[in-house]
């Protein structure tokens, strides 16, 4: 297979670029040349994909098997790589979101109403923009390959999520521990996720499918606990109420990742309905297994800030009086 990956060089496109090499195709990947280098083994073009005139020059006249995208902005800039690609790829997928649905009750599937999206629209918010991907290739490529992911941890990861409580539990100490202990999480590896990107292009799958594991997968504490071993700390888990944590202000998904309270509107965050995708072929490696390797890398990378404007954390000071 020769595979096209619009970005490539973090996180989730990093991810589909190591497994395709893996997989011994081949690998062209175009991207800003900003964040990252590119495995060894994978061709690379540097381009400002929001330009459509570099990106077509980028594209140049070749042609691949696949190509895969993972935008996340300005709908606008999906369509024009969709539009520049049509009769070029053979097949395309696009790394979409959960957060596309309308809600999030729990046992929703790919069948839930989903929020409107313009393909043509400038950057909104988070949801609205990953609908007007989708829309945008599903116009360019209407058996497009929809891989809208729940939480999405593993190496590389520079959202800064897991890699922040890797590196708070390090540092040993009572640590803040949110909510129900045995409170079910649902999450999807970057790495599994690009394994089933790569099935999925390989074998013709279309339409959405609702990448994490199974509800219950892992647990609040399992997660926690995981990062205790990985890092070899002393640290203390301190469990505080979610109302507790609600009195004090604390933001949920950012101060204290991967956690949201069990009651309103995100309430099924961690209990939709993904049987399709398993059934499909998505396997999702044990949390011991992910929190160890994302330690393995934190330690020669060092702990990513996060992107802009969703640097993970909870501040040193609300911290303390959550342990008072």
């Amino acid at each position: 297979m020769r595979l096209l990956v619009l970005g490539g060089t973090r996180f989730v496109g990093r991810a589909v670029v190591e497994e395709a090499l893996e997989r011994g195709w081949q690998v062209d990947a175009v991207h800003r040349g900003l964040t990252g280098e590119l495995p060894e083994g994978a061709s690379t073009t540097s381009a400002d994909r929001t330009d459509p005139d570099q990106l077509a020059q980028a594209l140049g006249d070749r042609t691949w098997d696949a190509v895969l995208d993972t935008w996340a902005k300005e709908p606008r800039v999906a369509r024009t790589a969709a539009e520049l690609l049509r009769g070029r790829a053979g097949r395309a997928a696009y790394v979409s979101s959960r957060s596309v649905y309308v809600s999030m009750d729990a046992g929703g599937g790919e069948d839930a109403p989903v929020v409107e999206g313009d393909p043509g629209a400038e950057a909104t918010d988070y949801a609205r923009d990953k609908r007007g991907g989708e829309l945008a290739w599903l116009a360019a490529f209407p058996d497009v390959l929809l891989l809208r992911a729940g939480l999405i941890l593993g190496p590389y990861e520079d959202v800064g999520r897991l890699p922040w409580w890797l590196d708070r539990i390090s540092r040993g100490g009572r640590v803040v521990a949110p909510g129900r202990p045995e409170r079910g999480l649902q999450y999807v590896d970057v790495r599994d996720l690009a394994r089933f990107a790569l099935d999925g292009l390989e074998q013709g799958l279309t339409g959405p499918y609702d990448l994490t594991s199974a509800p219950g997968h892992a647990t609040t504490l399992e997660l926690l606990e995981a990062c205790v071993e990985a890092t070899g700390s002393d640290a203390e888990l301190v469990w505080v109420d979610e109302e507790d944590l609600a009195a004090a202000g604390v933001q949920p998904w950012t101060q204290l990742p991967c956690w949201v309270p069990e009651s309103g509107e995100d309430a099924g965050v961690f209990e939709g309905d993904t049987s399709k995708a398993r059934a499909a072929g998505l396997v999702v490696r044990p949390v011991e297994q992910t929190v160890a390797d994302t330690w393995a890398w934190v330690q020669e990378a060092g702990v990513p800030k996060g992107r802009p404007g969703m640097e993970p954390g909870l501040p040193e000071e609300l911290e303390r009086a959550l342990l008072q």
